[in-house]
């Protein structure tokens, strides 16, 4: 069984334009000590579905469970106490923390919500963790703003792990930090993947990042997944056009000549194309692809492409 299982999940938000369509029609499994990449352009609904599964973003239709129970249709204390296992990093360290409160609070906060432990214990465990995630011992009595960017991202990932979760949602958690910066946190991740068993979720526009750290890797262009696959399968085998594309765009000094960019721009999710998604903007495109929404299909055990041209 996986520790993650999602049945056709749809997250539509009502807008003046009309409906957008943020995710549509997703089904994934992420297995128990599994990391999990999702990857995309900006505005293709990778986040939307992060927080949808999580239930901080209602779903409009289908189905998540977590060790076989329904998420979807959890509420109140029993949602809560899910939460507990599946917490999230967020893309900002900047926004996502706080600026009113100390690193004690931020950090105790989510173990009094779940009735972890009296005072003294709950800052013995904050302190535990502000040591294990690299950060001062000193640190849980300033602010915020007294910390830089790698600092903070730190923080927030300290008090996603304080509760002990099996599965963390990592929405783009490097992508507001210097290069450098870049992989002291990836190593951070990695360490604490291995130390405390978790799996990941990790969402991310950057595939020389999603390289070094996922196991297997799905590819989203407007809202729905275009490929599945291992991620040493997609580096050699990619075979859905936008992913070839996205691979194409990765910076290689060894390449000769530079990758064309995909033409046009990402279309509107109010009103996306009939048919395939990606048929404005690919080279393949034909008839078929203009009128009949294609299906993922397997190649291989573990490669799945929705693209009529796939082979």
């Amino acid at each position: 069984m996986p520790l993650l299982s999602v049945d056709r999940l749809s997250t539509h938000y009502p807008a003046a334009e009309g409906t957008v369509r943020a995710v549509d029609d997703v089904s994934l499994e992420i297995g128990e000590g599994e990391t999990v990449a999702l990857v995309g352009e900006s505005g293709c609904g990778k986040s939307t579905l992060g927080k949808s599964l999580m239930r901080l973003v209602a779903p409009s239709a289908g189905r998540v469970t977590f060790r076989g129970r329904d998420v979807s249709a959890m509420s109140g204390r029993e949602l809560q106490a899910i939460r507990r296992r599946i917490q999230m990093i967020f893309q900002d360290p900047f926004a996502s923390l706080n600026p009113r409160q100390t690193i004690r609070t931020i950090l105790t906060a989510p173990l009094a919500v779940h009735g972890i432990g009296d005072r003294r214990r709950r800052d013995a465990i904050a302190a535990a963790m502000v040591e294990h995630v690299g950060l001062p011992a000193d640190a849980l009595e300033r602010y915020p703003h007294e910390f830089s960017g790698g600092q903070r991202q730190r923080i927030g990932i300290a008090r996603a792990l304080i509760l002990q979760p099996e599965l963390v949602i990592c929405d783009e958690p490097v992508s507001a930090l210097d290069l450098s910066i870049q992989a002291q946190i990836l190593n951070l991740l990695v360490e604490m993947k291995t130390e405390l068993s978790l799996s990941y979720l990790f969402i991310s526009h950057d595939l020389s990042v999603v390289r070094y750290f996922a196991d297997r890797v799905l590819v989203m262009y407007l809202g729905r997944i275009v490929e599945s696959a291992s991620t040493s399968d997609l580096w050699v085998g990619a075979k859905h056009p936008y992913t070839q594309a996205l691979l194409a765009a990765v910076p290689d000094p060894t390449r000769r000549k530079q990758a064309a960019p995909i033409n046009g721009d990402l279309p509107s999710p109010h009103n996306p194309p009939t048919g395939c998604r990606f048929h404005t903007r690919c080279p393949l495109a034909t008839d078929i692809c203009r009128t009949e929404n294609p299906a993922l299909r397997q190649f291989g055990s573990d490669h799945a492409v929705a693209c009529h041209h796939a082979q």
